[in-house]
């Protein structure tokens, strides 16, 4: 999955043997019958590139930042993999620091309320040891910098310390507030000495000079987010997806019917490269669902619908993309349509490989993995809710049907990843002959079990016959044999860009698991 060469070695040697993963630490864990607040969901997930900070949003729009401790510990990480030197622990992050992003807020002019919810989050590149990311919630985008600075202190004053106070004023009230007038150079007009207070003492041999207070820099250190910029008044209908460019000056925003691009030093205006609003709006048939730029080629980004096409754009072709370079799409199986075939046919996100062949895509069935090289149909297509289909009508009545599920590569393109209800998440090997499909829940004891998913698209009806039997056989259990929970979803989750660790939301609580 890293070019030809690496994949024909991974061939020749056989998949790689399916991962045991291992419960590494959980942030806001829920006691049970804890009553989980609205504003604490988490909404959004991301690692930073080097994997070494971890940014989470809620739907009360706050941005929790998190750590890593454990490479820290080690010295430098990277020398360390260099020398190839064993590093014992596990992945271990710590919390960093939190600010409030996003306000509600109102938007008078059409008279809706605009929910302070963090839609997405992406990281920015590092500066002077400062971090950069993009958060947004359904209309403003904002441009955060989250610096260390040095606390300051006053020190240096004609005062005894222990009658000092923090800010270096004097305890108590050791100087009468009726203080004389003073003339420019120090000099007191009236040279009677009772405006000192009677508990006021001077040191023996008295004052040779007078301190003046002097603010210093400390040791201790304080994180200070700051809004760089406010990215506002571009979006009609609610932003779906952000996605930083490869050449670090510029990014994309998405909503609905419109794509745009910045350049994060202008916040004042953007250019709208994509726009699929019909001239009638009763003609609308498709709407964009998710938009991210390619990992190394600015030029180049890939946008999907909701009719379960995805489409690749280059920016070098015009300068409003309309037309796309490529269509990815499956066809349709003759005689499959039914009332639902639309809605499960959704694209809710997509994901570029590191290496920037392949576009891993979440519908509310399945995973599908693109070649941009084949646009003739998914090189691998990876059953996530099969065992749902019998169920398609309650989901229809709960609105779950229109969960929007994420999913997630992993660094080395060998898996890939996504959520699904009762807190589950799915794990499947993309290599030529893996069967790995493991299913675990998000808590402290994943109770792994594997799931025999084929890997390759099915394209023999003997194939497609089991692989529907296989989630028909219990309709009411989930793939770990348990009652499924609609409303216990797992609809965020990330994979670290370097090693088999993910992170996972599930509710205000965020679960982290190692391989």
């Amino acid at each position: 999955m890293n070019g030809g060469q690496d994949s024909e070695v991974a061939g020749s040697a056989g998949p790689p043997p399916p991962l045991e993963w291992k419960f590494s630490q959980v942030f806001g864990e829920r006691t049970a019958g804890e009553e989980v607040q609205e504003v604490d969901i988490i909404s959004a997930i991301e690692f930073d590139k080097t994997g070494d900070h971890l940014a989470t949003g809620d739907r009360g729009g706050r941005v929790v930042l998190f750590e890593r401790t454990d490479a820290k510990d080690h010295g430098n990480r990277r020398d360390q993999e260099r020398m190839d030197y064993p590093i014992s622990r596990h992945p271990e992050f710590r919390y960093k620091t939190e600010f409030q992003s996003h306000e509600p807020e109102f938007d008078y002019l059409k008279s809706l309320e605009i929910e302070e919810k963090i839609n997405k989050i992406r990281w920015c590149q590092t500066a002077n040891g400062a971090l950069f990311l993009l958060s947004t919630n359904d209309k403003t985008i904002k441009f955060w910098k989250v610096q260390e600075k040095k606390v300051k202190k006053i020190c240096d004053m004609n005062v005894d310390p222990s009658r000092a106070v923090g800010n270096g004023s004097v305890a108590g009230s050791s100087i009468s507030t009726n203080l004389k007038p003073y003339v420019a150079n120090g000099g007191c007009l009236d040279r009677s000495d009772n405006y000192l207070s009677n508990d006021f003492s001077f040191p023996p041999g008295g004052v040779p000079s007078l301190h003046l207070p002097m603010v210093v820099a400390s040791h201790e250190t304080s994180l200070v987010p700051r809004c760089r910029r406010i990215y506002a008044h571009a979006h009609d209908y609610h932003i779906n997806s952000i996605s930083n460019n490869s050449d670090g000056e510029t990014f994309i925003s998405a909503d609905d019917l419109r794509i745009n691009l910045w350049n994060l030093e202008i916040s004042n205006q953007s250019f709208n490269i994509v726009d699929v609003k019909p001239a009638n709006m009763e003609d609308l048939t498709e709407v964009i669902t998710s938009a991210e730029f390619h990992p190394t080629h600015c030029n180049m980004l890939a946008y999907s619908s909701s009719k379960g096409s995805i489409r690749l754009i280059d920016l070098r072709q015009s300068a409003l993309c309309d037309t796309h370079t490529k269509l990815f799409e499956e066809q349709e199986t003759p005689g499959s349509r039914s009332f639902f075939t639309e809605i499960i046919a959704s694209i809710s996100d997509i994901k570029f490989g590191k290496d920037g062949r392949h576009i891993l895509s979440r519908d509310y069935m399945t995973l599908k993995l693109w070649d941009i090289n084949m646009d003739s149909g998914p090189v691998a297509t990876f059953q996530v809710h099969e065992y749902l289909r019998p169920k398609l009508c309650d989901l229809y009545e709960n609105d779950s049907i229109f969960d929007k599920f994420e999913c997630c590569l992993s660094g080395d393109g060998l898996r890939v990843a996504t959520g699904s209800y009762s807190n589950l998440f799915r794990v499947f090997g993309c290599t030529a002959g893996s069967t790995e499909a493991t299913s675990l829940e998000a808590s402290k004891n994943p109770m792994r079990k594997q799931v025999p998913t084929p890997s390759r698209p099915s394209r023999s009806l003997s194939s497609l016959t089991r692989v529907v039997r296989r989630g028909a056989d219990n309709p009411g259990v989930d793939a770990n044999g348990n009652a499924f929970d609609f409303t216990t979803k797992l609809l965020h989750l990330a994979w670290h860009p370097t090693e088999n660790s993910l992170a996972c939301a599930a509710a205000n609580s965020l679960y982290m698991y190692y391989a």
